[in-house]
C-alpha cells in the first residue's frame, strides 16, 4: 500500500483563503497578546479551515513494471563460418533460460541479418536492430542489452555513451583466427571497349604478414592473366573490355591453409563497356523518295558516326558541262574501300548498282571485309533485279540471295515469318501481333532466289522481304523493298521503321542484346533473374552454381516467342554462374564487395569502447566442460551500480510502476469530522463562557 494525502476543498482556494486568513490572523494575535481562550479559538478556526479544505487520504494500488532486456542475435553470413552458428544457438537458448528465471525482466529477442533483402545482408547492423527492439520503451525501463555476435559490427554509433543502459557482447569465434582477403582499390565504372583500362587492387593478410600470392584475373568468366601480388601493397592491373554493356572483372586468390573462409578470396568489379562511336558508310546509288530515311535514322543515333555518299553523276553521264564548273566532289573510292574499309563497322548499299563508280576489284575487298568480320546491308530497289545489279559482281559470294529478275508492284502488308517472331531483330515489333498488322502497306518487292540465311519478314505472295545471314566472321542483311519510307512519312498510319531499321543496323554490328542465342543473368535484391534468347522452341532448365559451390536448377518459361525467363530467391551474396546449353553467364547478387565479407575474423575490439562506456562488458564465449557455452552469470542491479564483473554481467532493474486503483478516505466527513468540529467549537464556547 502507498498512502498519501490530498486536499479537495469544498470552495475555491482563493475564497477559502479570503475567509480563513483574517480569522487565523486574529486568533494568532490573541495568542500573542495572551488573551484567555486564544489557543482554543485558534484550534477551532484551524479545525474549521481544515474541514473546508477537505483533506483526503489516498491509498494507491500499483504494479511494478519490468525492465526490458534486448537480446540481439547476429545472423549475418559471417556467422555461418565454422561453428559460430552452433555456438550462437546454444548461447541464445541458455541466455533465454536464465533470463526467464527473473520476474523483473521482459526479454525481447531480435535476430539481425536473416532478412532476404540484399541491403540487410551486406552489413551487420546490430545497433539498428537494438533501436527497433527498444523504440517503444522509455529510458527508465531499459534494463540493458546482450549481443551475440562475432564482433564484426558495421553500425556502431560514434558516440560511445549513446546507449544509456548496460551493453554486453558475447563474441563467437576463436582468438588468433587466420584469414586473407583481396579487394579493389581503384576500379573505374566505365571503360571503352577494346582499349586498355587501368585498375589497382590489394591482397590483405593478417597483421604483420608478408610474402607474395598468385592472383587470377578473369573477365566475364574468361581467364585473362595470372599475376604475382605482394601482400599488403597496392598492385596495378591492366585489362581490356571486349564487349559492350556489363562486364564482370574478377580477382581470385587460392585459399591458404588455416583460413576461415575463401568467400573474401575473390573481389568483383562491375564495369560498363562503352563502344566508341560506330562508323557507318552509307552509299546511295541515286536520289529517291526514301534516300534520307536511312540517313536521318543513323544521324539521330548518338552512337553512330555516319559517312554518306550519294551517286549523283555516274561516269557515263556526259552532258558537256566543264569540270571546273561542277561543284560535285569525286567519290573517294580508294580511300573508302581499300585504305579505310576496315575502319567501318557497317557498309550500307542503298539502291546501289554497279555503274563503274567502283572498280570491279573493290567488290572483292568488300566481300573479304565481310568474311573477316565486317557488316554489309543491301537496301535493295528495282536496280538489284537489273542488268547492273551488284549481284553480278565479285560481291556475289557474300550475298544471302540472288535476284530472280522479278519486281512485284502490288500492295501488301509486311509480315513477320515464324522465324521473325522469335528473332531479336523483329520480335515484338509494335503492330505485328494483329492481322493484318497495324501498320501501312508497301507497294514494291524485289524477287530473289537461292536464299541463304534467315527470312524474318515476308511480303507479297509470301516472298522474302528481310533476310539476315552470317557470312564467315561477318554478317549480311538484305532488305528487298525500298518502300520503308512510307512508314517514316506516316502513310496509312506509318509503322515501326525506327525500331526495325535500328535493330537491323545494330544486329549487323553485333550488338550483344540482339544475338539470337544469348544467356544473361542479373541480381535484383536477393533474387537471381535469368533471361534466355533462343531460336529453339524450348530452353530447358538453367543450372546455377552459388558462390559456395552449391548447384541447383531453375526452370525457364517462355514469355514471348524466342524469349525465356526464370528467377529464384537466393541466400548468398556473391558471384553466381549460370549455364544453359553451351552458354554461360555470370551474375553478382547483392552489392559488390559487401562489408560483410571485408573482414570475417572475430574480434572483441570494435564493441569494447561502447560497452565499457555503458558499464557493460565484451567477452568471448568459452566452452564449458560439457561442451555447452560457459556464460557469465546474470545479476540484477539498481541505478548506476557496477554492471559487470569477472564472471557476471549486470542488467538494470527499474523502479517504474503502473497505477492499478486508488482508495479515497476523506478525513472530515461523517461522524468523526462532525465530532471533531463540535468538540473544537464547544471547547471554545465553554472557555469563553467562564
Amino acid at each position: 500500500m502507498n498512502w498519501s494525502m490530498s486536499f479537495e476543498p469544498l470552495v475555491s482556494w482563493p475564497l477559502l483563503a479570503a475567509v480563513a486568513l483574517p480569522v487565523l490572523v486574529l486568533a494568532l494575535l490573541g495568542v500573542f497578546l495572551r488573551q484567555r481562550g486564544a489557543a482554543l479559538r485558534l484550534a477551532a478556526a484551524g479545525a474549521l479551515a481544515l474541514a473546508v479544505a477537505n483533506p483526503v487520504l489516498l491509498d494507491e494500488e500499483r504494479e511494478a513494471l519490468k525492465s526490458v532486456v534486448a537480446l540481439i542475435v547476429d545472423r549475418s553470413q559471417s556467422q555461418d563460418i565454422g561453428d559460430r552458428e552452433a555456438t550462437t544457438d546454444a548461447a541464445l537458448a541458455e541466455l533465454q533460460a536464465r533470463l526467464g528465471r527473473f520476474s523483473q525482466f521482459e526479454v525481447r529477442t531480435v535476430e539481425a541479418g536473416r532478412a532476404s533483402a540484399a541491403d540487410e545482408r551486406t552489413e551487420t547492423r546490430l545497433f539498428g536492430a537494438l533501436e527497433s527492439a527498444l523504440r517503444d520503451v522509455p529510458p527508465s525501463r531499459i534494463g540493458g542489452a546482450v549481443m551475440i555476435t562475432d564482433g564484426q559490427v558495421h553500425d556502431i554509433p560514434e558516440d560511445s555513451a549513446s546507449f544509456g543502459a548496460p551493453l554486453h557482447a558475447l563474441v563467437t569465434g576463436e582468438e588468433d583466427e587466420h584469414d586473407r582477403r583481396i579487394r579493389f582499390e581503384r576500379a573505374p565504372r566505365f571503360a571503352i571497349v577494346g582499349r586498355e583500362m587501368e585498375m589497382t587492387y590489394r591482397v590483405i593478410g593478417d597483421e604483420g604478414e608478408s610474402g607474395e600470392v598468385d592472383v587470377r584475373v578473369s573477365v566475364n568468366g574468361e581467364h585473362r592473366v595470372l599475376q604475382r601480388a605482394i601482400i599488403g601493397e597496392e598492385m596495378p592491373l591492366t585489362t581490356t573490355m571486349t564487349q559492350a554493356g556489363r562486364n564482370i572483372v574478377e580477382l581470385a586468390i587460392e585459399r591458404d591453409s588455416g583460413e576461415l573462409t575463401d568467400t573474401n578470396n575473390r573481389a568483383i568489379a562491375i564495369v560498363d563497356g562503352i563502344r566508341e562511336n560506330l562508323r557507318v558508310l552509307l552509299v546511295s546509288g541515286e536520289p529517291h523518295a526514301g534516300e534520307r530515311t536511312w540517313r536521318n535514322l543513323l544521324k539521330s543515333d548518338a552512337s553512330v558516326d555516319l559517312v554518306h555518299f550519294t551517286i549523283l553523276r555516274p561516269p557515263e553521264k556526259q552532258d558537256g558541262t566543264p569540270i571546273n564548273e561542277l561543284s560535285l566532289i569525286a567519290f573517294p573510292t580508294r580511300e573508302l574501300f581499300v585504305e579505310k574499309i576496315n575502319d567501318f563497322d557497317l557498309i550500307i548499299f542503298d539502291r546501289y548498282q554497279h555503274r563503274d563508280v567502283l572498280p570491279i576489284l573493290y567488290y572483292d575487298y568488300i566481300a573479304e571485309y565481310v568474311e573477316n568480320g565486317g557488316a554489309l546491308l543491301i537496301a535493295a530497289g528495282p536496280e538489284y533485279a537489273g542488268e547492273q545489279s551488284i549481284a553480278r559482281t565479285p560481291l556475289m559470294p557474300a550475298l544471302p540471295a540472288l535476284p530472280s529478275g522479278e519486281v512485284v508492284e502490288e500492295a501488301y502488308f509486311p509480315r513477320l515469318t515464324e522465324t521473325g517472331e522469335r528473332h531479336p531483330v523483329t520480335r515484338g515489333l509494335e503492330g505485328a501481333a494483329t492481322e493484318p498488322p497495324d501498320w501501312s502497306r508497301w507497294f514494291r518487292l524485289v524477287g530473289i532466289t537461292d536464299t541463304d540465311g534467315q527470312v524474318v519478314m515476308k511480303g507479297s505472295r509470301e516472298a522474302p522481304l528481310l533476310v539476315l545471314n552470317r557470312q564467315g566472321e561477318g554478317r549480311v542483311g538484305m532488305f528487298l523493298s525500298d518502300h520503308g519510307w512510307l512508314w517514316a512519312r506516316g502513310f496509312e498510319g506509318g509503322g515501326p521503321h525506327v525500331s526495325l531499321y535500328r535493330r537491323i543496323a545494330h544486329w549487323l554490328m553485333k550488338e550483344p542484346e540482339l544475338e539470337e542465342e544469348r544467356l544473361t543473368a542479373n541480381g535484383r535484391g536477393m533474387t537471381l533473374e535469368i533471361r534466355r534468347q533462343t531460336m529453339a522452341d524450348e530452353a530447358g532448365n538453367a543450372q546455377i552454381i552459388s558462390p559456395s559451390g552449391e548447384a541447383r536448377s531453375v526452370p525457364l518459361t517462355e514469355d514471348t516467342p524466342g524469349l525465356f525467363t526464370g528467377s529464384t530467391e537466393v541466400e548468398e551474396i556473391g558471384l553466381y554462374q549460370v549455364g544453359n546449353g553451351d552458354l554461360v553467364a555470370l551474375a553478382h547478387v547483392g552489392p559488390v564487395n559487401a562489408p560483410e565479407f571485408a573482414d570475417v575474423v572475430s574480434t572483441t575490439d570494435k564493441l569494447a569502447s561502447i560497452a565499457e562506456a555503458s558499464g557493460g562488458s565484451v567477452r568471448r564465449i568459452e566452452a564449458g566442460l560439457t561442451g555447452a557455452p560457459d556464460l557469465p552469470g546474470i545479476v540484477p542491479v539498481r541505478g548506476n551500480n557496477t554492471a559487470s564483473g569477472r564472471d557476471w554481467m549486470g542488467l538494470r532493474t527499474t523502479g517504474d510502476s503502473v497505477l492499478k486503483a486508488v482508495r479515497r478516505v476523506p478525513l472530515f466527513t461523517g461522524f468523526f469530522g462532525l465530532a471533531l468540529l463540535l468538540f473544537a467549537l464547544g471547547a471554545m464556547w465553554y472557555r469563553e463562557g467562564r
